[in-house]
């Protein structure tokens, strides 16, 4: 399977990374999976597999410490763009992010993020309106008890 370049751009801190040592478990018109080792080592962080579902606007990570504990679900609210030429996707973080823990707890964050980032200019009201109702579309798919269409494809990679 040819591997894409992939990047991931953040507004807050403005930074755009390349995810060169990002492992691709598949790939089709609407998904990409990957398994990935922290880029800068954190506390608890350490290692994951994430799922990009291109047509929904969501990256729906599995975090895990180094021991393997789960630590949560952690779904970042994206955009992205494609250059067919070069096989290139840029994810570009859209600030909100839903936090889906083990026990069911659910937390969403930086929404304080989404707001300041339209105030100072960094994000379109275009790209604002698409991350509140894109955060609106995965909590109404979590509270009706159907998040497991968001961690299956993960669930189908990540074995012992």
């Amino acid at each position: 399977m040819k591997r894409p370049t992939l990047y991931r751009k953040r507004l807050i801190p403005e930074e755009c990374i390349l995810l060169k040592d990002d492992e691709l478990l598949y790939r089709d018109e609407k998904t990409i999976i990957t398994r990935w080792n922290t880029l800068k080592p954190k506390k608890d962080l350490h290692h994951g597999f994430s799922c990009y579902f291109l047509d929904k606007g969501v990256k729906v990570s599995k975090f895990y410490k180094a021991d393997g504990t789960q630590i949560c679900w952690y779904c970042d609210i994206v955009t992205h763009s494609y250059d067919e030429a070069t096989d290139t996707y840029v994810f570009t973080d859209l600030l909100a992010d839903v936090l889906v823990y083990p026990d069911g707890f659910i937390k969403v964050v930086d929404l304080d993020e989404l707001s300041e980032a339209n105030e100072t200019g960094l994000l379109s009201l275009e790209n604002l309106h698409k991350a509140l109702r894109t955060t609106n579309a995965l909590l109404t798919e979590i509270y009706a008890g159907r998040f497991e269409v968001f961690t299956a494809p993960i669930n189908a990679y990540d074995h012992p």
